[in-house]
This record gives structure tokens, sequence and C-alpha cells, in this order.
């Protein structure tokens, strides 16, 4: 048995946590502030939330509440029933369930709180700049780290971390929660460019698409996700698509791969500069990308042949297909309490 901590923000988090216990062939809890999936086919902990007694933007509210311990952590304001809650969920569960480890994509918190009740912890490491107090205290405690990405971009997905830090990230490569397919045959009719929005939000307003798709009226457009409405399942559409557009986030990027299309990247803000780190390594690794740091309104016919004519196929050293398998290997019973160590 292990238990797989699922962040709620976004949806990346949760089609990594079933893409893995789909390959991993042995009990999996997931425990996440999240609804559970309708077709659920692991266990799953339904945590309080620990963010609804502070704005976002409450700069105020976060500094009477001490929400970081002083920089020590990430987000433990002080007094939140919410977060009171969820500590003691977690560790009842790890006492009544004895996971063999925890998976945690992403919290320092909980997978100190893991590391405590004497529960090894592999740590799921995200893009960006990540080089702070906090972050550094959850990948030491961690006995593993794994990364969403090819091997030879670790060092550019996590500017300024410590090379020691660096050399322990096992990279697996990108996770998709679809099969790759490589391109086929064309459906007629006019070119076609699909608008890929994520979960977790989008600066993208809907007057500056709107300016956008005018200005490429021979393109065939559709949206999905923020700013347009919400598509669960966009893998047809994208696989049907000549170009996608969309945000640099780790699950939209991998299911752009996985489909073999070319991409315009338009990278949110995102904290720890998540996005337009990732964003500027894949241009830098030469994938089959145009980046936009922000969403142009004009120019987008010429924008999206060029970005048809690049090869999709390339997308292949991005996402094989095989990376959910990769991560299981690493969370294989014979190497739990073992640190991974990648040569330099």
């Amino acid at each position: 048995m292990i238990g797989y901590y699922v962040h709620h923000q976004g949806r990346g988090h949760l089609h990594r946590a079933l893409a893995v216990q789909e390959a991993l062939g042995e009990p999996v809890t997931v425990l996440s502030s999240l609804e559970p999936p309708p077709d659920q086919r692991v266990g799953w902990v339904r945590l309080e939330r620990d963010d609804l007694g502070v704005e976002p933007g409450d700069e105020g509210g976060r500094e009477s509440r001490d929400v970081t311990a002083r920089g020590r952590l990430h987000w433990v304001p002080r007094g939140d029933t919410g977060l009171a809650a969820r500590m003691q969920q977690v560790s009842a569960w790890l006492v009544a369930a004895r996971p063999r480890l925890l998976v945690a994509d992403v919290s320092v918190e909980v997978a100190l709180l893991a590391r405590l009740h004497g529960v090894p912890v592999v740590g799921v490491v995200l893009p960006g700049r990540r080089d702070d107090a906090a972050h550094l205290l959850g990948f030491d405690v961690a006995d593993r780290l794994v990364g969403m990405w090819p091997p030879e971009v670790t060092p550019a997905m996590l500017p300024g971390l410590p090379a020691p830090v660096v050399r322990r990230v096992h990279a697996v490569g990108a996770l998709s929660r679809r099969p790759v397919v490589e391109p086929g045959t064309r459906r007629p009719g006019p070119p076609r460019v699909v608008v890929l929005g994520g979960a977790g939000g989008s600066q993208i307003s809907e007057a500056a698409l709107a300016e956008a798709m005018r200005s490429a009226p021979g393109w065939e457009w559709r949206v999905c996700g923020p700013p347009g409405p919400w598509v669960e399942d966009p893998h047809a559409l994208v696989r049907d698509a000549d170009v996608v557009i969309t945000h640099a986030g780790q699950n939209a990027v991998a299911e752009v791969a996985a489909a073999r299309r070319p991409a315009v990247l338009v990278p949110q803000e995102r904290p720890h500069e998540e996005q337009r780190v990732s964003a500027a390594a894949i241009r830098a690794g030469g994938w089959p990308v145009l980046v936009e740091q922000d969403l142009p309104t004009t120019g987008w016919a010429e924008r999206l042949t060029r970005a048809a004519a690049l090869d999709g196929t390339r997308w292949a050293t991005w996402c094989d297909g095989a990376a959910a398998q990769r991560f299981a290997a690493v969370l294989a019973p014979e190497r739990a309490g073992e640190p991974v160590e990648v040569p330099a």
C-alpha cells in the first residue's frame, strides 16, 4: 500500500496519480482536497481545505497569520481550522494504513508530516525556481525525487537549485494520461487550431482571444477551457488540430506531446516562475513549439502557419509513453528507503 498526496490546484497532479496507480499493480490511496472522480479505482481520503481563510491577494492577512512560518514552509496559516483538520486526517491515515511510502505531489508540509511518522517519501519536483528554504527542506526529507521531463533538461527546469539536489532528481519523461499516437492522415477541411486552457486558471481574456481569432480568419478555432467552456477530455480535439495554443503547465504540454501536435505556448503566471521556466527549457531544447510571453492579439495567420510547419514527431524525446512505468519503477518495494542518486 502506498499513499499519493494530490494537490488540488489544476488537474495534472491527479492525472499523474491515476496513471501511476495503473502502472503499479498494488493498492494506492489518494489523499486530496479534490472530489474523487466518478470512476475512481483507488482508495480516497477527502481532505479538508486549508486555504479558505486567507484570500490570495490579502497580503495583510497572510502576514498576520504567518502562512509560511517565516519562510520555512509554504502554507501553514496560523489558527486555521482547515489546516488542523487536514493534518489530523493525514496523520490518522498514516497510522492506520501504515503505507510503505507516500508520494507528495506536491506539498512540503505533507512530505514532512509523513517523514515525521517514519514513512519514506517520494517527492514530485515541479519546474521553476525552487531554491527557497521550504522547497529545500522538502527535497532533503524526501528519499527520492521525481521530475516529469527528460533527464537532459533537468538543469534547465530547475535553475538555481544546488547541484547535489539536481543530481537526485530521477527524470522519467512527460507523463500523459492518454497513449502516444503518431500523426495520421489529416481530416479534410480548413486548418484547425485548438486553444487548450487549464483547470488552474488563465490570464488570457475572452476579448484578447477574440482579437487573436479575428487575425487568422482562415483557421477553424476551438476553445477548450478558460477563457472558454471546460472540456473534460479534449484528447480527440487536440489530435485533430494542426496547432495547439496552450499554457506551459506540465499536464497540458504532456497531452500535446503525446498527440504529437506542434504548439504555441503562452506561459501563465504561477508561483516560482513554473511555467515561464518550463516554456524556456522546452523552446531551448528544440521541441516543436513557439513561445509567446503573453497572448498576441494580432499576426496569428502567419504565426499559426509557422507553428504548423514544425515537426510534431520531435515530441518523441519529451513524451514517449513510458513515464508512468518509469515512475512506478522508482516506487518499487525493493527501493523503499533507498535514495536514488543520479550520477553527475
